[in-house]
């Protein structure tokens, strides 16, 4: 369906972004985005904590500020209890004081499936949005946290986990992406996405878009969480692993040394992922010490941008 855009869309559905971005004035523009999910842990308070930070992303990928924030809940109320229900709103509170975000309000349904999330509003300079398909030739890729939320997830739905796997796990989904967007801006960053459903060859596939160019992705350098490898290894596989590969399609090709289960966490849907961004290499390089000062301690130079005569992603 083609929808008609004004002179004020600075950035509408064409590119995949992470959000639309509506011009104001001349020096404010509106970004606004909305996503919610299922219940990735048992506690609802985590959970709601997890669903919050996830919808906050898509501002900050995009260099913004979120502002305000509107709740949207799927409730089975014939399942669970309404204490249930207070401890998510809880949750996701909680998150947004984190952030410095105004709730609204919100909407909520009776429904079969549990469902959490926000509808966000924020605001970034027209001149200064950061988008998702503009990588340039000699770029460093850079992740800001591990990925495999996917397979741990379904690892968790078949029992219990470790200590040492479920606490990284959950660290990451409740740390929002606020200090890793602050330091992008500081250091000019070309492109950036955070690495949601798609996984983190989707995304890169995003960033590509129809810039006719390489990126090589080195799995060797790819954080990963802890547990994650011996999940994808025992066949703990989220059924949106196989749809990625077949998005990816023809456009992403393996070396011969990157083994199965890490070419399947490369395709891992991630819930609350980290930022997958783009700079020149010097600016990378002070992105990296930067980040790891302020503890973004899994950031990680991942690969590199090349012009090509056709698009790939090569991982090696």
């Amino acid at each position: 369906m083609a929808v008609p855009y004004d002179g004020n869309v600075l950035v509408g559905m064409k590119t995949s972004d992470d959000a639309g971005v509506y011009r104001i004035s001349e020096s404010t523009a509106l970004i606004q985005t909305v996503d919610f999910i299922t219940p990735i842990v048992d506690d609802p308070f985590t959970f709601g904590r997890i669903a919050a930070c996830n919808s906050l992303s898509d501002v900050y990928a995009m260099g913004g500020r979120p502002l305000t924030a509107l709740n949207i809940v799927c409730f089975p109320t014939d399942k669970f209890t309404l204490d249930i229900f207070r401890d998510i709103l809880r949750g996701g509170l909680s998150v947004l004081e984190e952030a410095q975000t105004q709730l609204l309000g919100g909407h909520s349904v009776n429904d079969p499936e549990m469902k959490y999330g926000l509808a966000i509003t924020g605001v970034v300079h027209p001149d200064k949005v950061v988008r998702n398909n503009t990588i340039q030739d000699g770029d460093v890729i850079i992740i800001t946290k591990p990925i495999g939320t996917g397979v741990i997830a379904t690892s968790l739905k078949g029992g219990g986990i470790a200590e040492a796997v479920m606490g990284p796990f959950v660290k990451s989904m409740t740390m929002l992406n606020r200090k890793a967007s602050d330091i992008m801006i500081r250091h000019n960053v070309h492109a950036c996405t955070d690495v949601t459903g798609f996984g983190l060859v989707g995304h890169l596939i995003e960033m590509l878009d129809e810039n006719m160019m390489e990126i090589t992705i080195d799995s060797k350098l790819v954080p990963i969480f802890p547990g994650a490898r011996n999940a994808a290894s025992n066949g703990f596989i989220p059924g949106g692993m196989y749809n990625n590969r077949d998005f990816a399609g023809s456009l992403c090709t393996a070396g011969a040394s990157v083994s199965p289960e890490i070419l399947d966490l490369l395709f891992d849907p991630q819930t609350s992922g980290g930022l997958l961004m783009a700079f020149a290499e010097h600016d990378a390089r002070l992105y990296l010490a930067e980040a790891r000062e302020n503890g973004i301690d899994d950031a990680a130079h991942i690969g590199s941008v090349r012009k090509s005569s056709f698009q790939r992603i090569s991982i090696v």
